[in-house]
């Protein structure tokens, strides 16, 4: 096996487009749980909405980038509103039930062989991103090992996590965030001092849902498609993992978990896989072991939640509204 081709193709993983998405996907996620106790398993639902927003913006109205990105950011705040609406008022328990419910009704129903002419049912939507590289200023050549489309698509997705991390960690250091971190810990208190805890958690949940919404855009760009099978509810479950290795209650949790995530889901894999092509393992498949590196990264967060449940980043005092 070549082990520095190994590792240097799992470092790569670190600063990859979908490693930015999950970032920015899971920042969302530490926005509606961690900060504000929203139990939200439906963030996959954002993601797809703000993916087929943008496509669907594109390729059927053949709108600018920046319209587009307007509509799948505005798609994304209906959506929140539709999930919050009638489920705030109730326990947390509801909305996750609500929200891993919704965001396979998105599924489904961009799959409907009805809208096969707007959202391409099953087999999804692409050839949408020619308006974004029309932006790139970046001319052809080779940037770091990338050519300029794939430098030009990590310069915008880490630009636009580092630019999502600030505006979360100054929201939460207003006393906006500190209403909010109050609502977490004893909503009825924070109620009893004035403040309306309705609207509150949905100005969280939306805000979360538009930083899924752009997570969504930023997963489907590089790919140059937008399929109903990515957006299954193992996306938010992997998002949840992101935010766990973190850390729930930080800003820079969700982006090193996303980073260690891909990371190591890219080395088991690859050490795996070169194991079987050398031979050493002969009892396994690729096809199986394609599915084991997800059974060890899910021992290895079990082995996280016993011995360190914060998360890498997270503080012990963040686990008392759990």
């Amino acid at each position: 096996m070549d082990f520095g081709f190994i590792f240097s193709s799992a470092l790569g993983e670190l600063f990859s487009p979908t490693t930015a998405a999950y970032a920015l996907a899971a920042l969302g996620l530490a926005v509606h749980f961690g900060y504000s106790g929203l139990l939200n398993f439906g963030q996959a639902g954002f993601m797809a909405v703000g993916a087929y927003g943008f496509a669907i913006s594109t390729l059927t109205f053949n709108a600018p980038f920046f319209v587009a990105l307007l509509v799948s950011v505005i798609c994304s705040v209906i959506f929140a509103f539709i999930l919050g609406i009638p489920t705030l008022r109730l326990r947390a328990d509801y909305l996750a039930i609500v929200t891993i419910a919704a965001a396979e009704i998105v599924r489904y129903v961009v799959t409907t062989n009805q809208l096969t002419k707007v959202t391409g049912s099953a087999n999804g939507l692409a050839a949408f991103e020619n308006t974004f590289y029309a932006m790139n200023p970046f001319p052809e050549g080779s940037y770091m090992g990338m050519n300029n489309r794939d430098f030009f698509i990590r310069v915008v997705g880490w630009g636009l996590v580092v630019v999502c991390c600030v505006l979360v960690w100054l929201l939460m250091r207003s006393p906006w965030g500190r209403v909010l971190k109050g609502i977490r810990e004893d909503e009825n208190a924070v109620r009893s001092l004035g403040k309306n805890v309705y609207a509150y958690k949905m100005q969280a949940l939306v805000i979360g849902g538009v930083l899924g919404a752009l997570a969504g855009m930023i997963f489907t760009l590089p790919r140059g498609a937008v399929q109903p099978s990515n957006y299954g509810t193992e996306l938010t479950f992997f998002l949840w993992t992101c935010l766990l290795l973190g850390g729930m209650a930080t800003v820079l949790g969700p982006v090193i978990g996303a980073m260690i995530f891909w990371v190591v889901l890219s080395l088991t894999q690859s050490l795996l896989y070169g194991l079987i092509e050398s031979g050493a393992v002969t009892w396994l498949t690729t096809v199986q072991a394609g599915q084991l590196r997800y059974i060890l990264v899910g021992v290895a967060l079990m082995l996280l939640m016993i011995f360190r449940p914060q998360g890498v980043f997270g503080n012990k005092k963040e686990l008392a509204f759990a």
